[in-house]
């Protein structure tokens, strides 16, 4: 039959050397003891990995939170160079519109040639609804569907990643907090348990110690009840000599 390897082994080898002896009760304490530290060593190890998984789930937190800031701050930028493009788009398409209505057909192409390669596509979709005839068409070219900023886009997708990467943040920032908790409960059985190990272990040796006294006392009192042999009488030295 093969015998278990390890700890668990050993226990069951004390425990089949102890149901085999007579006397089990010093077999039985050391086993005890041998369980009781098996224990303490499971809740330390998992106290430590609790621990360990709780700093980890807080570094992670704080790496999202700084990605999370790193990303809004890129995002803030490039809606200020957004609004600034808006702007000029807008101050272009005003002075291109002065001087086409004022007749001045060379300062309009001028201004029209100092549109922005993003505009045009606007300009000339808002040109194509006949803008000075048709009073339904679109106030101007920003209007149009086709008018669009790569940079406010770019500023779009940027806040969403930020706000998804704080709320990762916010979630593993959870984690840790639940993992601290195990840690401090997991911490708090660790500290009662060894206090009721250490009383245990006294208890169990005040109680040896008494069985040992108690042995010796028996052992001793036996000793005392036997007969002692009779004490041979010396003659005197002359009656010997009669």
């Amino acid at each position: 039959m093969l015998e278990s390897v390890g700890p668990v082994g050993y226990v069951i080898r004390k425990l089949n050397q102890m149901r085999e002896s007579g006397d089990t009760s010093h077999s039985r304490f050391e086993v005890i003891e041998i369980i009781e530290a098996m224990i303490l060593a499971l809740v330390a190890v998992a106290t430590a990995w609790s621990g360990y998984q709780a700093a980890q789930w807080a570094g992670q937190r704080a790496q999202l939170y700084a990605k999370a800031n790193r990303l809004r701050v890129t995002a803030e930028g490039l809606a200020t160079l957004a609004g600034q493009e808006r702007i000029y788009d807008s101050d272009t398409f005003n002075s291109w519109l002065a001087a086409k209505l004022g007749g001045k057909a060379e300062a309009a192409e001028f201004f029209e040639r100092r549109f922005r390669n993003e505009y045009r596509p606007a300009f000339a979709a808002w040109m194509s609804t006949d803008p000075f005839n048709n009073a339904q068409a679109p106030p101007g070219p920003i209007f149009m569907p086709e008018y669009c900023n790569a940079k406010h886009e770019q500023f779009l997708g940027l806040t969403k990643q930020g706000a998804e990467m704080a709320d990762q943040g916010t979630k593993s920032g959870e984690t840790g907090d639940q993992y601290v908790r195990i840690t401090v409960l997991l911490a708090t059985v660790l500290f009662n348990y060894s206090d009721w190990a250490t009383l245990s272990f006294q208890g169990r040796a005040r109680c040896q110690g008494s069985a040992r006294v108690s042995a010796r006392a028996v052992c001793g009192s036996e000793h005392l009840s036997q007969p002692r042999p009779a004490r041979r009488e010396r003659l005197p030295v002359n009656a010997v000599g009669q």
